[in-house]
């Protein structure tokens, strides 16, 4: 394609503003409902995000509950557990069976190099209240995360999470066309160098090259396309100039706002959230302070998006 072509292309719908119904599929076209077995699935909405009961995280997964929960992650894209009394040591245990954990290079550390730990209060708030899929900066993102909260506020401390497949799904097909084969630029420089001296920064910066990833990517396991951009870390759509690349960009963020396509989860103590890094953005609210919120997040090295 060539830099001419991309320029002169046109992103918007003659109308952005849509009512009435959307497009809202759970699973791919091809693969058909079945009934889950082993535990009770409580649907939090029609199309993302439920509740397991009847599974001990701390306890030894027999290979049937394991292959079953690996298909209600796909098809929920979140899956929430409640009244989980975990240690560190066996949340990563069971992280560890959906593949090789990852280590996050920026953010504070809990009992071990893999686990995150987030302490927020009126002394340390939250920064996670923007829309975001987590380490794109990656060249390999990670496939999902395992977070328990220890400690809850009171009130408020919520997490959204969205369903890019659904986004991408109810676009224009105009746009989808005009997205196809489209990258973009993913670096953690705006959201951590505050955190970071000079010279930590060109360290890091070395370590971890901006990553250049499709903008729709395809999930390697179920095949669906997925909107693959984020506010926190897409910086710019390679080959386009400036202006348009923002504007394009800030179409495609506002995609994850659409309350049809979003589930809301209220934390209690010793509650668990598992996503697919790969298919959701999410949202921490923050507005909670100044009580505590105490949460580890572990996750899962994932693959190159393709």
């Amino acid at each position: 394609m060539s830099h001419a072509a991309v320029e002169s292309r046109s992103y918007f719908p003659a109308r952005e503003l849509k009512a009435g119904a959307r497009i809202l599929k759970r699973l791919p076209d091809d693969v058909e409902e079945r009934p889950y077995t082993l535990f009770k699935v409580k649907p939090l909405g029609p199309i993302i995000g439920a509740e397991i009961e009847g599974v001990d995280l701390g306890g030894e997964l027999t290979p049937e509950v394991k292959a079953e929960l690996h298909r209600a992650f796909l098809e929920w894209k979140v899956l929430f557990f409640r009244n989980q009394s975990l240690t560190s040591g066996q949340q990563l245990q069971f992280a560890r069976q959906w593949g090789e954990l990852e280590k996050h290079p920026f953010l504070p550390r809990g009992s071990s190099e893999e686990v995150t730990r987030f302490e927020k209060n009126a002394n340390m708030t939250g920064n996670e209240n923007v829309w975001h899929t987590d380490v794109t900066w990656r060249l390999e993102p990670a496939l999902g995360s395992v977070l328990r909260l220890s400690e809850v506020p009171p009130l408020g401390g919520d997490t959204l999470w969205a369903d890019m497949a659904a986004a991408y799904d109810n676009l224009p097909e105009e746009v989808k066309r005009q997205l196809d084969g489209l990258t973009a630029v993913h670096d953690f420089t705006s959201a951590f160098s505050r955190f970071l001296s000079p010279e930590q920064l060109k360290a890091k910066q070395e370590e971890f090259p901006a990553a250049e990833h499709p903008v729709v990517r395809t999930h390697p396991e179920t095949g669906r396309k997925t909107l693959f951009v984020n506010a926190a870390f897409t910086v710019r759509i390679a080959g386009l100039e400036a202006e348009e690349s923002e504007k394009l960009l800030a179409y495609l963020f506002r995609q994850a706002h659409i309350p049809e396509y979003q589930v809301r989860f209220h934390w209690e103590p010793n509650s668990v959230a598992f996503w697919d890094n790969r298919a959701t953005q999410h949202y921490a609210v923050s507005d909670y302070f100044p009580n505590r919120r105490v949460a580890e997040r572990i996750s899962i090295a994932g693959d190159r998006p393709y």
